[in-house]
């Protein structure tokens, strides 16, 4: 693991992007996988619910996307929140137990990949990196509001704090190499996590990658440049960028992060589907060429 103390993230993530050799490589959908691997996962858990029912399963796709040449493999906690646990009826104490559980898996992954090319040069040569997920309130709502950025009530940054603060604090004290806050819907929730960070006290690097469906600012409608600042100006921050939007748009959404931020960027774009929160499904949305 690096850690931030020793002259900020985005420092940390700049040394594994060049012992990559220029880049590095995200893993993909883990919940596509999983499903592709037989996993039902019509449940408002999604993928954290292979946690209860197939933690081997979990491991299997880690691993499969390290063979296929991934340097970075996410856990299963996107989904995974201690509220969305108890709502299932298990304690606090067991709720946080699987949140880093998710993170050992990961980490088992990686061990298992790197002893069985113990033999060769490649994977040890590049960085191998397990980041810790967070997903947003809307994704633990699953109701289709990480796609729009509207909490109502619990829009404020206080709320948002209170709800994602020991989540943090779990993923964080179970060793991964980075946390990434992913399809971050708006402002609010971004400035949340950076006063987490900051209270308390994560010196593991993390990302900010942020959701869009116009090209030009994030799904609340919030610009993406502020947002960017946000993350720019933290230096807990290691890596800013782009998930979970149509490819059509991730050209000019790098160079508009570009122009407030020379952190490392990174990119993980959709398929070019349109989430229905309704139907709880994705859409394939046709546009005029």
């Amino acid at each position: 693991m690096v850690g931030t103390a020793g002259g900020g993230a985005a420092e940390a993530v700049r040394r594994w992007v060049e012992a990559g050799g220029g880049h590095l490589v995200l893993d993909g959908g883990l919940a596509t996988e999983l499903e592709a691997n037989g996993a039902d996962l019509n449940d408002p858990l999604w993928s954290a619910k292979c946690l209860l029912v197939s933690p081997r399963l979990i491991r299997k796709v880690h691993m499969d996307y390290l063979e296929a040449g991934a340097n970075i493999i996410s856990t299963t906690s996107y989904q995974a929140t201690i509220q969305g646990f108890e709502s299932k009826g298990f304690s606090k104490e067991q709720s946080e137990n699987l949140l880093t559980k998710s993170v050992e898996i990961a980490r088992e992954a990686r061990e298992m990949f790197l002893k069985e090319h113990l033999n060769q040069s490649i994977p040890a040569q590049k960085p191998i990196l397990v980041a810790a997920s967070i997903g947003s309130y809307g994704a633990y709502l699953a109701d289709g509001s990480e796609y729009s950025g509207d909490y109502g009530e619990a829009g404020t940054i206080g709320f948002l704090k209170d709800f994602h603060r020991r989540r943090l604090q779990v993923l964080a004290e179970a060793g991964p190499d980075l946390i990434a806050f992913e399809t971050i819907p708006n402002k609010l929730e971004a400035q949340a996590y950076v006063e987490l960070l900051e209270e308390c006290n994560i010196h593991i690097p993390a990302w900010f990658s942020f959701n869009s469906k116009d090209g030009v600012n994030i799904v609340s409608g919030d610009s993406l440049i502020k947002c960017a600042t946000i993350a720019d100006k933290c230096a807990k921050v290691g890596a800013v960028g782009i998930n979970c939007t149509p490819p059509r748009f991730i050209h000019g959404l790098i160079l508009s992060i570009r122009k407030i931020t020379d952190k490392p960027i990174l990119i993980y774009p959709n398929s070019g589907e349109t989430y229905d929160g309704v139907r709880k499904e994705w859409m394939v949305i046709l546009f005029p060429t």
